[in-house]
């Protein structure tokens, strides 16, 4: 994987044997679909919207914003986030998701469910990190797909990669971009 990830230039050698290192043990392993995306990640490329709760819901979207505009080295900038809380109505909260992309103010519809409202909405967080796909670049970040077993929460992953290294992650490593 990190041979692939190297070669279409998405991250140098030095990258590729830190990986390596900290992942020595598991080298041999071989990874679901839904491992293979989440490897991204380690190699940062990626960021995973989580499916399990989470602390703060205005924090940890902070975090996955600001997380996903490092990606970009620069050419995105995040600030300003903030959730606006909307009306409960039957165990669901209609929230307004804001935030600053290089000063200009997004706004991204909400839903969020439970007794304390600890899980992201995915929809939104995947809309919102579509945001920060940077401009005057080919890069742009895509969700992974893969294949999913019924009663088991998953991640989204948000890659950040252009066309051509979209393409070469699909035919090299079996992922399914969107």
């Amino acid at each position: 994987m990190g041979e692939v990830l190297q070669e279409i230039g998405m991250v140098p050698p030095e990258k590729v044997q830190n990986v390596l290192d900290e992942y020595a043990n598991h080298a041999h392993d071989r990874l679901t679909p839904y491992g293979v995306a989440g490897a991204l990640e380690e190699f940062d490329v990626a960021v995973s919207v989580h499916a399990d709760d989470i602390d703060d819901l205005e924090q940890d979207y902070t975090s996955l914003l600001e997380d996903a505009a490092a990606l970009t080295h620069g050419a995105v900038t995040v600030s300003n986030v903030r959730l606006h809380e909307g009306e409960e109505i039957g165990g669901s909260r209609d929230d307004i998701l804001e935030f600053e992309r290089n000063g200009r103010l997004v706004a991204i519809s909400a839903e969020h469910f439970g007794d304390r409202y600890e899980y992201f909405d995915q929809d939104a967080a995947i809309n919102a990190i579509d945001e920060l796909s940077p401009d005057d670049d080919p890069r742009a970040f895509h969700l992974v797909d893969f294949e999913r077993e019924p009663n088991h929460g998953y991640d989204s992953i948000m890659v950040l990669a252009t066309p051509e290294q979209a393409k070469a992650l699909e035919e090299n490593l079996g992922l399914t971009l969107m």
